[in-house]
């Protein structure tokens, strides 16, 4: 039987007002785009989605091996809303040994990874018409204000301080707001939060708070640190509970193995905070089932407590995605050094490398469609970040590049970048 559908009204009357609005993700978009020319032959150096190719970043094997053996255990059936209490208790235990934060187990939950902590976090705090704050680029902050019928208010970061926000910038926009939305090391940059600065926006909320007094509705800090555990060099992760206890009554923190384990599709996540919202954020998941698979739990709970373990596998992977991104860094800085119009800011966490493209007269959608179709590179345009303006800059994700693909395309990148600068 052939099925007929009503194609005549406009689709924004058929959904929801909410849904009618709803942009769809530009990154995959792109990198469908990317699939259908790797898919004719053509070599595609793809820095476009944030994830890891298995043939480049394998999960730990302790943590596949245990995996496998939850579930000949028949760990197959419905988990607890609020997560297993052993991956619970480990991840209390995890966040005390590495960051000296101690919170109660009613303090934790678990979710099928970072976006539903991240939606949850601001469908339990927030409602129509109060305002998020967020600075940009930042990863899908607009999205989910839309979902919940937040006022956003912007705050454009400038390249000078690694498009990262600060105080100063910040304080305008706090008085009345519900939320603030920040994550380090950040997607899309790949540069982190020093101590003072974050220390210096904790005090921010701090005072609004005080401001305030206790018969208003606090500002909450949600602090996305799913990067923490790839960070390079003198780069230290900081936390703003860390820096300033006082914050824990006002912070949640989503975290989780996606990134830190190149474990993007075992889907375990966890929030942490005061026990009252992450009552209501375990609450609200467990009606839209955004649970964890049991066994991942089971399996994760154990590996996070095999220390020796753990470390083993941060040092080796840690140190694969920092040769990558500089193999493509240094790459792009000896470009510019020979006169052609790139330039990158120098990675300090995550899996991305902030790049500009500097071709006057050209918008962003140009410089992609020119750098993939002429040099078979795929980045992804800090419009896709709600960042404003066609300003020449790209985010560029390693997780599904090898070294050697990234050393072929470095030249290919040469020869068009020189020749768009002839033609101007």
């Amino acid at each position: 039987m052939s099925l007929k559908f009503d194609t005549a009204r406009r689709p924004e009357l058929l959904v929801s007002g909410m849904a009618g609005g709803l942009v769809g993700s530009e990154i995959l978009r792109i990198a469908a785009e990317v699939r259908a020319l790797q898919g004719s032959g053509r070599e595609v150096l793809d820095l476009t989605v944030g994830d890891f190719a298995p043939a480049q970043f394998r999960i730990p094997r302790g943590l596949e091996e245990r995996i496998a053996s939850a579930l000949r255990a028949g760990e197959t059936n419905y988990p607890p809303s609020s997560g297993m209490p052993r991956l619970r208790e480990s991840v209390a235990r995890l966040l005390l040994r590495e960051l000296g934060l101690e919170y109660p187990l009613p303090g934790v939950m678990i979710a099928g990874g970072a976006r539903p902590l991240i939606y949850a976090t601001y469908r339990a705090l927030v409602d129509p018409g109060e305002t998020v704050v967020y600075p940009v680029p930042s990863w899908n902050n607009n999205h989910y204000s839309h979902l919940v019928g937040a006022r956003s208010v912007v705050v454009p970061a400038t390249p000078e301080r690694r498009f990262l926000p600060d105080a100063a910038s910040l304080r305008p926009h706090l008085e009345g707001a519900r939320l603030l939305a920040l994550c380090s090391p950040l997607n899309p940059t790949g540069t982190a939060f020093a101590a003072e600065d974050l220390a210096a926006i904790a005090d921010l909320v701090l005072d609004e708070n005080r401001r305030r007094g206790p018969g208003a509705r606090p500002l909450y800090l949600m602090y996305d640190q799913v990067y923490w555990m790839l960070t390079f060099g003198p780069v230290r992760h900081v936390n703003p509970v860390q820096l300033r206890p006082e914050m824990a009554p006002w912070t949640v923190i989503v975290d989780g193995i996606s990134k830190a384990l190149a474990a993007t599709g075992l889907r375990v996540g966890w929030g942490v905070g005061p026990p009252p919202v992450i009552q209501r954020m375990s609450d609200l998941l467990g009606h839209v089932g955004a649970w964890a698979p049991r066994a991942e739990q089971v399996a994760t709970a154990d590996f996070l407590d095999d220390e020796a373990g753990l470390e083993e596998f941060r040092r080796e992977f840690r140190a694969g995605v920092e040769r990558r991104l500089g193999a493509l860094h240094g790459g792009l800085q000896r470009l510019a050094a020979e006169g052609l119009p790139v330039r990158s800011i120098e990675p300090m966490g995550a899996i991305y490398l902030t790049v500009q493209f500097a071709l006057p007269g050209r918008t962003n959608e140009e410089i992609r469609r020119l750098l993939l179709e002429r040099a078979g590179v795929a980045v992804v345009p800090f419009q896709s970040f709600a960042y404003p303006g066609d300003t020449g800059w790209f985010r560029a994700s390693v997780g599904a590049a090898g070294e050697a693909e990234i050393r072929r395309a470095l030249p290919r990148l040469a020869v068009a970048l020189d020749e768009s600068r002839r033609r101007g």
